[in-house]
């Protein structure tokens, strides 16, 4: 292809490179950019059509963030020098490759398109450009497309070959992004209470209950004190059925208060005590006599311990 000359001033010859990459902006979507490196602006590109002469392949490998990236670059020659720059493994470069690779003809012009699709995928499509007829071609995700790179190279040795300046081959650029707003930090205390409820599968409905009594919406409203007591309150009430109230609660004040105040992480705590209590609840049922949170043994046959859940006579095996 014979292509005008211009003479006088002008721009130096350097080709337009376009990014293939999916992006919004101004209730519009784009699917290629352009970006100059001198006045590192990035300019997003309308139109999503290309037509013109494909030259040349090339394989090209780019640093982005310290990683080689394997890049395909499509030099196409039309009213300017254009190179369509796509990731080797994306759904544009390989919908091109089994596209192009049904082209015998290269002498005459085709015209590429970048269709967007969901979230960052970019299709691509292959036109005739004469006859505008779509190359249809069907996707064969596991095609060997190295072996289809190098037939379109070879169909492409007649093209004249452009000299691109090495300080043309530039380094992908990271699209800006907005500072994502940084969630609220979340209060000591409010995170105390949703990791003990959760714990304990206490129900937040009840939760919600008692901060309404406090006249609080969150335990962050309320003294250490009054949360020490909602933590007593859920973890004795997971208790409840499974010992009595009064040896749960001295095994409690032991077990769990005990050993936060010698400086053991508050939950590690609560979940060696449960066990606690589940043990307990297994011994009991063996109807035998125990000795519960270091209190004296006690006597089945007292009637003060006739409601306690592992009395034998509630389980029919005295």
């Amino acid at each position: 292809m014979v292509t005008e000359v211009k003479l006088g001033l002008g721009e130096p010859p350097y080709p337009i490179y376009l990014y293939v990459d999916k992006e919004e902006a101004n209730n519009c979507t784009y699917s290629w950019h352009h970006y100059d490196p001198k006045q590192k602006i990035k300019t997003l590109v309308p139109q999503k059509s290309l037509t013109g002469y494909i030259s040349e392949l090339r394989m090209t490998s780019v640093d982005f963030k310290g990683k080689d990236n394997m890049k395909l670059d499509i030099v196409v020659m039309a009213d300017e020098l254009y190179i369509v720059r796509s990731g080797i493994e994306t759904i544009f470069t390989k919908s091109f490759l089994v596209a192009a690779l049904l082209i015998e003809d290269f002498t005459r012009p085709i015209t590429i398109v970048a269709n967007p699709g969901d979230e960052k995928v970019v299709f691509c499509s292959v036109f005739d450009a004469q006859t505008r007829k779509r190359i249809r071609y069907k996707w064969d995700a596991n095609a060997d497309f190295v072996s289809i790179i190098q037939t379109i190279q070879s169909r492409l040795s007649f093209a004249t070959k452009y000299d691109l300046d090495e300080e043309i081959n530039l380094p992908i650029v990271e699209q800006p992004t907005e500072p994502k707003s940084k969630a609220a930090p979340v209060h000591p205390q409010d995170a105390r209470v949703r990791q003990i409820r959760t714990l304990l599968d206490y129900p937040l409905d009840l939760v919600k209950e008692w901060l309404q009594f406090q006249d609080a919406k969150a335990p962050s409203q309320l003294p250490q004190a009054s949360i020490d007591e909602l933590v007593k309150t859920m973890c004795l009430a997971w208790a409840d059925d499974k010992i009595e109230r009064r040896f749960a609660e001295s095994s409690y004040q032991e077990q769990v208060l005990g050993a936060i105040a010698g400086g053991t992480n508050e939950i590690t705590v609560i979940k060696a005590w449960m066990n606690y209590v589940l043990g307990q609840r297994v011994a009991v049922s063996s109807g035998s006599k125990k000795q519960v949170a270091n209190l004296p043994a006690f006597d089945w046959d007292d009637p003060n311990y006739k409601d306690f859940p592992g009395h034998p006579d509630n389980y029919g095996d005295r």
